[in-house]
């Protein structure tokens, strides 16, 4: 009896330290890429230099220094100065390493997640972080953050201090294998500074941070500036290392596009996201002080698109859908609005390994594309009365509801097309406060919008496309699928262990999505485009996710 007493004691114990097994980072699907010991990230160079000063530029204004709430219009860079759990990295699709909490304890299933602190993190008056300040961070996001962030820390059960640097996390009923890794991104502010403060109001009293930058001056609704801290506690740490190089980093804001751009022409700004591919072509030859760089990628891009609101009885029938999905005018508008640059988007996931779908038809001739939508349309029920398209006497007519300038040239090439048809279209331009009133409350018939998709998607899909949000004022399920090959694709992808299943589910998702013709996708380029002023470098290598300013420094 002793002997079997002590081999089960033995058994309990081997089996407790496996459960227990102390680990520096993890991956949303399998093994993270760096290994224990790693010195750099592959993105970073070891030839990046401290100093200097990058000079960004922003359109319109701001009014708050509190990036977690959803009051105000917030400032740009507030992401330099708070360090969260763990931090990403850009060249794997969901992975990440030990910052604050150096080491973590999580179980196979991921029911509990134990953060180990890192005993030299602190905040930037030389306080310690500890499991306090991550307790009151947790309860501040809870209550004031993003309704996502609310709804995912919803799904912790309790939590438990075990000691200052070490706190564990236990999950309740929903969560799944993301839960962890979104709990793990959480921004810790210092209790002490916070806790007298309304955490859910907005401010411009420069906050106190422990990141790699702290605010030195602020111009309220003007510009920013950012000075890196030169004790920085996480400065030598392998995720951090080569990066976070400038010495200053200035944000000036500027009323519109154009103004901004001229302050690019004329030196005073270090760097500008090209979205206009018209002048992406043609504004920048002859400025010497100016260099147009592309960098290639490997992120889904952007899914714009004209969407089809299915809870209109007009677009209920996906019939109708394909046909006017046929009827658009790609190649006129890529070749008059877009000079060629661009590509059409096939895919919910363009532009990566989630990508599974091709509309082979987008490809036909205009006149086939027509000729095919007139018959799906008369297999439907809709005829062409003297010109113009009817069922059971009622004409096809509807809204297409916009607040962008630009989108409003492709929607009436659109309206063009569909003349041909026997359709009248109306656009329909209204400002961004209407246009998001109206895009929350699902009241429209068709409407210019978009959704943002990384190399790890996950319970955001439900939000996209799941049925139960369908009838869920305020989702972004835009276009109200219900589909069960949807839900189950989207549960699969939610629960898969491996890439590869994530990957196959993926592909299940984007062709149900793509041959339900729920929206009418548009374009994308497949790169980045940036321009640089010259005394701006950068590593030759850029990571899946598109190239990282942190990374760059000045020459």
């Amino acid at each position: 009896m002793p002997l079997i007493l002590s081999l089960f004691v033995l058994l309990f114990s081997v089996s407790s330290v496996q459960a227990e097994e102390v680990v520096y980072g993890m991956a949303m699907h399998g093994a993270p890429k760096y290994e224990v010991g790693f010195e750099k990230l592959d993105y970073v160079s070891d030839q990046a230099v401290k100093g200097g000063r990058f000079v960004r530029s922003a359109i319109g204004t701001f009014d708050t220094l509190n990036e977690f709430n959803i009051k105000g219009k917030k400032a740009e860079g507030l992401e330099n100065l708070y360090d969260p759990l763990m931090r990403r990295v850009w060249d794997e699709p969901f992975s990440l390493y030990g910052l604050i909490a150096k080491e973590i304890i999580v179980p196979e299933d991921r029911s509990e997640i134990t953060y180990i602190l890192n005993p030299a993190a602190k905040f930037h008056d030389g306080t310690p972080i500890t499991s306090e300040d991550v307790v009151f961070s947790f309860e501040q996001h809870k209550k004031h953050g993003k309704p996502v962030t609310r709804r995912v820390y919803s799904l912790v059960d309790h939590y438990e201090i075990i000691s200052p640097q070490k706190i564990r996390f236990v999950l309740g009923e929903g969560y799944d294998a993301e839960t962890v890794m979104i709990l793990s991104i959480m921004r810790i502010v210092p209790k002490a500074y916070w806790q007298d403060k309304d955490f859910g109001a907005t401010t411009l009293e420069p906050p106190l941070g422990s990141g790699p930058y702290k605010i030195s001056a602020v111009d309220p609704g003007r510009r920013l500036v950012y000075e890196r801290v030169k004790d920085y506690w996480a400065k030598d740490l392998p995720v951090n290392k080569y990066q976070y190089n400038f010495d200053e980093i200035v944000f000036d804001y500027y009323r519109d596009e154009t103004v901004a751009f001229e302050a690019l022409k004329t030196g005073n700004v270090d760097m500008w996201r090209e979205n206009d591919i018209g002048r992406w072509v043609s504004a920048y030859k002859g400025l010497d002080s100016v260099k147009p760089v592309s960098f290639d990628h490997q992120r889904p891009e952007w899914l714009k698109a004209v969407i089809f609101n299915t809870r209109k009885d007009l677009f209920a029938d996906l019939r109708v859908r394909e046909a006017l999905n046929l009827a658009f005018p790609y190649d006129w508008v890529n070749q008059t609005l877009f000079h060629n640059q661009l590509k059409v988007t096939q895919s919910v996931f363009a532009n990566s390994e989630l990508a599974a779908s091709t509309q082979a038809a987008q490809k036909l001739p205009e006149r086939q594309r027509l000729r095919k939508a007139v018959n799906l349309l008369k297999e439907a029920g809709w005829h062409v009365e003297n010109g113009v398209l009817q069922k059971d006497g009622q004409d096809f007519t509807f809204e297409i509801l916009l607040s962008n300038p630009d989108d409003e040239k492709i929607a009436l090439s659109f309206v063009r097309s569909l003349e041909k048809l026997g359709i009248k279209a109306n656009v329909r331009p209204v400002d961004s406060a209407q246009f998001l009133g109206r895009l929350n409350d699902y009241d429209y018939d068709m409407v210019f919008y978009r959704w943002i998709n990384s190399l790890s998607p996950g319970n955001e899909q439900y939000v996209y496309w799941g049925s139960g949000s369908a009838d869920q004022i305020g989702t972004r399920n835009y276009a109200g699928v219900k589909s069960d090959a949807v839900d189950m694709a989207i549960n699969d992808m939610v629960n898969a262990k491996e890439r590869g299943e994530l990957v196959d589910a993926a592909h299940r998702l984007d062709i149900a999505l793509m041959s339900g013709y729920y929206f009418i996708p548009l374009y994308y380029k497949g790169f980045d485009t940036v321009a640089l002023s010259a005394a701006i470098a950068y590593p030759d290598m850029t990571p899946v996710y598109g190239p990282v300013t942190e990374t760059w420094w000045h020459k």
